[in-house]
């Protein structure tokens, strides 16, 4: 299913919160730094040990401008090939919701538009995780 949400700016003009949070190169700013934060976990950052980040960041600076309603398109069921194999738990993907939230507080995410693009995340746990 894809999921775009929508704010209205000034003049209530719609927007996407892509817009609203500086397009394409913010996006990337924010994955880096997700990143950077998320190899330092000692239960996530094993997981891509043997991972091409560059290639890494460039699919999650895809994906994630994709959820907030920017230029890309992904599959229902990509995510769920992505991940399969990987025994994902619901407490590292948790603990991932929990780093992605800092991530977007430090970026100037408004708590609204925080919860929003966290419970955009929620939808895809059947997805990546597998209990």
């Amino acid at each position: 299913h894809l999921i775009h949400y929508r704010i209205f700016g000034e003049l209530g003009v719609e927007q996407s919160l892509y817009s609203k949070y500086g397009g394409f190169s913010k996006v990337n700013r924010i994955v880096m730094a997700f990143y950077d934060d998320l190899l330092d976990s000692d239960e996530i950052g094993p997981y891509f040990d043997h991972i091409d980040m560059k290639r890494q960041i460039d699919h999650q600076t895809k994906f994630i401008a994709f959820l907030l309603g920017g230029p890309a398109h992904y599959e229902p069921d990509h995510l769920q090939r992505v991940h399969e194999g990987l025994k994902i738990t619901k407490p590292h993907f948790d603990e991932l919701k929990v780093i992605f939230r800092r991530t977007l507080e430090n970026f100037d995410f408004s708590l609204e538009d925080t919860n929003t693009v966290l419970d955009i995340i929620e939808s895809y746990r059947n997805q990546v995780v597998v209990e």
